[in-house]
């Protein structure tokens, strides 16, 4: 009973940021599609309109968007699957089941976009850096976080001796 209530809490988390992530694209399409950058920072941060048909740093712009669209959506759809699944299972199990929280809310943010709208909404810019948004933030953070983790489980590892 304790795993299905944490369980329930883990998927709640996971709804809250996922719907933090669209209601800041719903103010940045609203407030910012028609209108000219806004500094933040003075050439360091500023947010900037974009509608992002294509994956992280444009990597697939070299295929077809007639072929690339559907690809997305399939290969979205199983790796959003995956990561809910993934979840589940690690529920409970700290900053392991922290990380996996983020990059799954990312995921699930940024298609649930590409389903809805056909593209992502991206909206902070950083100088010198890709147009990204709130649930890119969750993957790079959760994806930090799950390496950090890594390491120190590796590192707290006593070395085997080899007779």
């Amino acid at each position: 009973m304790r795993l299905l209530g944490s369980r329930l809490a883990l998927f709640g988390l996971l709804a809250l940021l996922v719907g933090c992530d669209h209601v800041t694209k719903h103010v940045a399409k609203t407030r910012l599609e028609t209108a000219a950058p806004r500094p933040l920072v003075q050439g360091i941060l500023d947010l900037h309109y974009r509608e992002n048909t294509d994956v992280a740093f444009n990597l697939l712009r070299f295929v077809p968007e007639s072929t690339r669209k559907p690809v997305l959506v399939v290969a979205g759809g199983a790796g959003v699957l995956a990561l809910l699944v993934l979840l589940g299972r690690w529920a409970g199990r700290g900053a392991t089941t922290v990380a996996v929280l983020l990059v799954t809310a990312g995921a699930l943010g940024n298609y649930a976009d590409r389903i809805a709208r056909g593209y992502v909404v991206d909206f902070v810019h950083l100088a010198h850096w890709p147009v990204f948004n709130v649930a890119d933030t969750y993957v790079t953070v959760g994806v930090v976080l799950l390496a950090l983790v890594t390491l120190r489980r590796r590192a707290q590892k006593p070395a085997s001796s080899g007779g």
